[in-house]
């Protein structure tokens, strides 16, 4: 677990690696000097393009910055240290009320499987409505999936959100106290949920029926405004779907590139990898719509301070559907 948790921990503004230059020269409307900060999480991006190879031969030099969760992401987007960052629909719509600059560019498609409350395995917590007067750690920060997720099950299961004790724990942390059986209930995502599972966690309940699957890849306003980082964006989105392309026809090989770049086990890998949001495509009327959905819902629950207008931050135009 130690060296698991070391090398997902390497969060918060720890970049994978320093620039790695383009193996072509520059092509199109990419200038020649055009680099770009590719933002990550625990680096399952940065496994499906080394994987897939389809950043070989970009018109733009470029390093990944991995982060352990959304929140610290999206406050390196805010602070303009990365230019592109990808994270699940609420914490899209947190960061938006962060006042983060940025606008969704690409949608990617998930398992709401990927993401769940968990239990130690000898714990006397059967079911959902069991949480009454418990406390449950969230992962990673308020606005995240796992806190959407878990009000949804909660008032699926008749609770009201003030009957459980809520605390917001970034995710590195919160597995290691989870391992050491200091926290009786977890709300988490892939990859640290999949690895409370495979060290003997218990669902309580997945994200199936609450969330929505989708994830997002989001571009700070500057490097937009940028023409020659919109190009270059632009060029990254395009290399995003061939990877997702690649990834959904070459599943044993992701895995295993996945495995050896996280550190983690094949078989705890290969789950993870089969659930992720690896389809990678432009944003559709429906994802708008879906998201908004997402935004009025935590806006009433109180997830948000205030309603999130979804076509405001998004922009249709870097990559376009083919016609």
């Amino acid at each position: 677990m130690n060296g698991r948790r070391l090398c997902l921990k390497r969060g918060a503004a720890v970049a994978f690696g320093g620039f790695v230059s383009s193996l072509a020269p520059a092509q199109g409307r990419v200038p020649p000097s055009t680099s770009l900060v590719l933002g990550d999480q625990a680096g399952g991006l940065r496994a499906l393009f080394e994987a897939s190879r389809a950043l070989e031969g970009a018109p733009f030099a470029y390093r990944w910055a991995n982060f352990q969760g959304a929140a610290p992401l999206f406050e390196a987007q805010r602070s303009a240290a990365v230019d592109t960052a990808i994270a699940g629909d609420l914490p899209v719509l947190a960061a938006a009320v962060g006042k983060t600059p940025l606008k969704i560019v690409a949608t990617r498609v998930g398992k709401p499987e990927s993401l769940g409350i968990v239990v130690q395995p000898d714990s006397p917590l059967r079911r959902v409505a069991d949480l009454r007067g418990q406390s449950v750690v969230v992962s990673s920060a308020r606005g995240s999936i796992s806190q959407y997720q878990l009000y949804g099950a909660l008032e699926e299961a008749g609770l009201k959100r003030e009957e459980v004790n809520l605390r917001f724990v970034l995710p590195t942390d919160a597995a290691a106290a989870f391992a050491s059986r200091q926290i009786d209930a977890w709300a988490i995502f892939d990859p640290y949920y999949a690895i409370a599972l495979q060290q003997g966690a218990r669902i309580l309940r997945d994200g199936r029926g609450i969330n929505t699957a989708l994830a997002f890849i989001t571009a700070s306003e500057p490097a937009l405004a940028d023409a020659g980082k919109r190009a270059a964006i632009a060029d990254f989105l395009q290399r995003l779907g061939r990877a997702g392309e690649w990834a959904q026809a070459n599943a044993a090989a992701y895995a295993k590139v996945y495995a050896e770049l996280t550190r983690l086990p094949l078989e705890t890998a290969r789950t993870i990898t089969a659930r992720a949001a690896v389809a990678g495509r432009p944003v559709n009327e429906a994802d708008i719509v879906a998201l908004q959905a997402v935004a009025d819902r935590s806006a009433r629950d109180g997830i948000l301070p205030l309603r999130v207008d979804v076509r405001a931050i998004t922009d249709t135009q870097v990559w376009r559907a083919a016609a």
